[in-house]
């Protein structure tokens, strides 16, 4: 099916009860209240199901940036410089209101729907000899869209293959 509107609406509509998993986006503080001591956070924006690398929301469709769960912040020696910055991140969701061990998405990108379903590209999605395809790897893999998303789906509700 090669109708993105259509296998979103579907795809929605086989995901019912399964989790969604928060959406995060950092909060700017202006000056004074940084001046005063408030610390940067994350807060949630939004949910989605999390589909390898595509979220699915009611009325949402993204491609996955980071994953991280939220964790309360604490002091310790860290061996890589990577390691910390993504202890502040779970920090900064913490104090924003994801819940201790939270999944949330940072650095998602919203993809437009509709430039899509009317043969464009977007984030991972594009077309190829008229099918629509999801680039699911870095390396540049392309896959039918219908094929992974239905995959995704059974993975996400514990179908067997």
């Amino acid at each position: 099916m090669d109708d993105l509107p259509a296998l979103l609406a579907a795809t929605r509509a086989r995901l019912d009860g399964v989790p969604e998993e928060g959406l995060g986006s950092f909060v700017e503080r202006g000056r004074v209240v940084r001046a005063l001591g408030a610390r940067p956070r994350i807060v949630r924006v939004g949910a989605a199901r999390h589909l390898g690398v595509l979220l699915v929301g009611d009325d949402l469709l993204a491609a996955t940036g980071t994953i991280l769960r939220a964790a309360e912040e604490v002091r310790r020696g860290y061996a890589a410089e990577s390691q910390r910055q993504r202890a502040e991140l779970r920090a900064m969701a913490f104090r924003g209101g994801f819940a201790e061990g939270e999944t949330f998405h940072l650095d998602w990108r919203p993809v437009d729907v509709d430039r899509v379903a009317a043969g464009g590209a977007d984030g991972p999605l594009s077309w190829r000899d008229g099918r629509l395809l999801v680039r699911w790897s870095p390396a540049g893999f392309l896959r039918p869209l219908d094929e992974y998303l239905d995959e995704q789906v059974r993975l996400a509700v514990g179908l067997p293959d």
